[in-house]
C-alpha cells in the first residue's frame, strides 16, 4: 500500500509538470470552460445577507462578475433555485427568502435578479448558467414562514419530510413534472447558456441511533445507527400496483428510485433542447459513481445511497457537459482526483465535455490541510488528461476572499490569458442576439 500510494503520488506530480509544459504550445486562447459556482442557498456567496435594497445587491453582483472577468473565467453557474423558490419573477414558485428575508417577497423597487445576472454576464463576456436543485423543497436553513404559493402548501401530497429538510418525491409523477415545467420556463423566458443540476436527487442518507435488539447490546457497545428510509411507501405502492401482476416482482424499489431519476434526467434534456436547441444541459453529480470504479476508490455509493446511476446519464448522452464533484486531493488512492477523472472520462463515450468541480471552498476552513496550490495542481492535471476541457469551482466566496492566495495564483498561473468556451459541435449554433430577443 504504501509503495502504490508513492507511485501515484509520483505519477499525479507528473502529470501537473507534464501540463506545465503543455501551456506553452497554446498560442491563440485556449478552448478551457473555466467557471465559478454562485450558490444563494442560505446566502453562502450572493447576496452576502437577505434584505439588503435591490441596489446593493446589484452591486455585490456585479462585483462577483467583475471580479470573474478579471481572473479571465469565462462562465457563472448562478443558483436561482435553491428549494422550490425562486430568486426571478417566476407564476410557479414564491421569491426565494434569501433574498429580502421572506420568501414570496418581490424585490422593492422592483428588479428580476436572473434577467439582470445574465444581461451584466453577457456584457462581460461570460455565460450564465442556471443552477436547479430538482427535488429540495425546503432548506434546512430557512428562518421565515413558508408562504400561501409554495408547492409544500399547494400541494403538500407531493412533498416529505426528511431530517431539516423538506424534500419532493422523486417517485411522484406531479412532481417531477413541477420541476420540470420550472426549469422549462426559464429556459423559455431568459437568455441563459446552460440549465445546471447538482447532486441532490434523492436526499443524502440521514440516520438515527437505535438500540439491538440482541441481548446484552449494551456490553457490546449500546445503541447503533441506522438509515432512516425516504417515506415514499405511498407512492411505490402505487407505483407497483399499477403494473401487471407479473412484473410486480421484476422491480425493486432501489431500481424504481434509479428509474424515476434517470426519466427526469432524460427528459430534462429532451425538452430543454426542444426549447432552445443552444442551450447547454450540465450535471453536477457526486464524484465517485460507485466504490471500486476506479479498483481503489473508496466512498459514499451514490447509486445505492441517492440513486443517481450518473456514469448512465453520460453514456447515455443526456448531458452537454459533465461536472463530477471531485472534491479530493490528488494524491490519497481511495479517492484520488486524476484517478477518478480519468475514469470519468473513459465513461463518456458520447464525447460531451468533463469538467470537474473543484472543492476551491476548502481554502476557507480555519483547521484546513488545503492549499491553493493543491487546487492550481488540480487544474494542471485537468489540462492533461484527455477528454476533460474544463474546471468549476466551488464557490465564489473563496475567490473573493483570495483564500491562501487562490485568486492571485489562478491569474498568475493557468488562468493568466483569456480562454474561450468549448464549442458543443452536436448542438445547434446559438442564434444572435436579435434573433434570441424574437424568440
Amino acid at each position: 500500500m504504501v509503495v502504490a500510494r508513492y507511485l501515484l503520488l509520483f505519477v499525479s506530480l507528473a502529470c501537473c509538470n507534464r501540463c506545465a509544459h503543455a501551456e506553452e504550445r497554446f498560442a491563440e486562447p485556449r478552448a478551457e470552460f473555466r467557471a465559478v459556482w454562485i450558490a444563494t442557498v442560505a446566502n453562502i456567496d450572493w447576496p452576502s445577507e437577505p434584505g439588503l435594497t435591490a441596489e446593493r445587491q446589484q452591486a455585490e453582483l456585479i462585483d462577483l462578475l467583475d471580479l470573474a472577468k478579471r481572473l479571465n473565467f469565462n462562465a457563472i453557474v448562478f443558483q436561482v433555485r435553491p428549494a422550490c423558490d425562486a430568486l426571478y419573477e417566476s407564476s410557479l414558485e414564491p421569491w426565494s427568502e434569501f433574498l429580502f428575508g421572506e420568501m414570496g417577497q418581490p424585490p422593492e423597487p422592483f428588479y428580476d435578479p436572473l434577467h439582470f445576472a445574465v444581461r451584466a454576464a453577457h456584457e462581460r463576456g461570460l455565460e450564465l448558467h442556471a443552477w436547479f436543485n430538482p427535488y429540495r423543497a425546503l432548506h434546512k436553513s430557512a428562518k421565515g414562514p413558508v408562504s400561501a404559493d409554495h408547492i409544500s402548501r399547494t400541494h403538500p401530497e407531493l412533498v416529505r419530510n426528511y431530517g431539516d429538510y423538506l424534500w419532493l418525491d422523486p417517485g411522484a409523477s406531479a412532481a417531477a413534472e413541477h420541476s420540470l415545467a420550472v426549469m422549462l420556463d426559464v429556459v423559455r423566458r431568459y437568455d441563459i447558456d446552460g440549465i445546471h443540476m447538482d447532486d441532490y436527487f434523492y436526499p443524502y442518507p440521514i440516520t438515527t441511533e437505535v438500540a439491538s435488539a440482541a441481548n446484552g447490546d449494551a456490553l457490546q457497545g449500546g445503541p447503533t445507527r441506522a438509515k432512516v428510509p425516504f417515506p415514499d411507501d405511498e407512492t411505490w405502492q402505487q407505483a407497483t400496483s399499477a403494473l401487471p401482476i407479473d412484473e410486480r416482482n421484476k422491480i425493486t424499489r432501489d431500481d424504481w428510485r434509479r428509474q424515476n431519476i434517470d426519466q427526469f434526467v432524460e427528459r430534462l434534456y429532451r425538452e430543454v433542447h426542444r426549447a432552445k436547441p443552444w442551450v447547454k444541459v450540465g450535471i453536477s453529480p457526486f464524484g465517485i459513481w460507485r466504490p471500486g470504479h476506479p479498483p481503489q476508490i473508496k466512498g459514499f455509493d451514490q447509486y445505492n445511497e441517492i440513486y443517481a446511476d450518473a456514469r448512465k446519464w453520460l453514456q447515455a448522452g443526456w448531458v452537454d457537459y459533465f461536472t463530477p464533484q471531485l472534491y479530493w486531493k490528488i494524491g490519497p488512492p481511495e479517492q484520488s482526483f486524476p484517478a477518478l477523472l480519468d475514469w470519468w472520462c473513459d465513461q463518456n463515450g458520447h464525447g460531451r465535455h468533463i469538467w470537474p468541480g473543484l472543492y476551491t471552498s476548502r481554502l476557507l476552513g480555519r483547521n484546513s490541510d488545503w492549499s491553493a496550490d493543491e487546487i492550481i495542481a488540480q487544474i494542471w492535471a485537468t489540462r492533461a488528461q484527455n477528454g476533460a476541457t474544463g474546471t468549476v469551482h466551488f464557490s465564489m466566496k473563496a475567490i473573493a476572499r483570495n483564500a491562501d492566495g487562490i485568486a492571485d495564483k489562478l491569474l498568475a498561473g493557468p488562468f493568466r490569458e483569456p480562454a474561450r468556451i468549448p464549442d458543443c459541435p452536436w448542438l445547434s449554433p446559438r442564434p444572435s442576439s436579435d434573433d434570441r430577443a424574437e424568440q
